[in-house]
């Protein structure tokens, strides 16, 4: 007996597993897409998956007394870049997050991007992405873009010595390299601090 799109729909989700993100762009090889649309809006009212903005959803992760769990960051964020094919630069809190200069996950997480400004609301959380300039792009998708977008969140008063200690310590080589060739991107005096964690000496 042949599969129907939803049986087909189901079995690509899981096959990837719970906590999955996707968009309806992921089933464009089983026909028309508004008959995949309106198969995922029967399966997201039955519960199989969850819709969590307009053309994006995901397979969520249960949890016993938690139930249904907010999906990954960087998933939602890897989706939406793979759909409209555009770059994310984590910015503010949550770049300091990644680096471990915050044990805080911001409930409102920055994207900066080259593609239209939107946001997206994931039960109490929420992921904006703030068009932005192509010189903060530069350096999306590298380690640098994320310490000078940090750097810029903590600000220039807020930096001592145990912020440069720590960044030295969690960037390899290969990173400290890469600082290196992307300081041309920096303001001035980020510039300045990216140099002192590659050489590993003071300000």
């Amino acid at each position: 007996m042949m599969k129907s799109i939803d049986d087909k729909i189901v079995s690509m989700i899981y096959g990837h597993g719970r906590g999955f993100v996707f968009t309806p762009k992921l089933f464009s090889s089983l026909g028309d897409p508004r008959v995949v649309g309106t198969a995922l809006t029967r399966l997201s009212r039955k519960g199989t998956i969850r819709r969590l903005a307009r053309g994006l959803y995901d397979y969520p992760r249960k949890h016993r007394d938690l139930g249904l769990l907010t999906p990954s960051i960087d998933d939602v964020a890897n989706t939406l870049k793979g759909r409209d094919a555009i770059r994310l630069q984590p910015s503010g809190a949550y770049a300091a997050n990644l680096l471990g200069l915050s044990s805080h996950v911001p409930m409102k997480v920055v994207f900066l991007t080259d593609g239209p400004s939107k946001s997206i609301k994931l039960g109490k959380m929420e992921i904006a992405l703030k068009r932005t300039t192509p010189r903060n792009m530069a350096t999306a998708g590298r380690i640098s873009g994320i310490v000078i977008q940090a750097l810029k969140h903590l600000g220039q008063k807020n930096l001592d010595d145990s912020v440069l200690q720590l960044l030295r310590q969690r960037l390899g080589d290969a990173d400290k390299r890469q600082l290196q060739k992307d300081l041309q991107y920096a303001p001035a005096w980020i510039a300045k601090v990216m140099r002192a964690i590659a050489a590993g000496d003071g300000e």
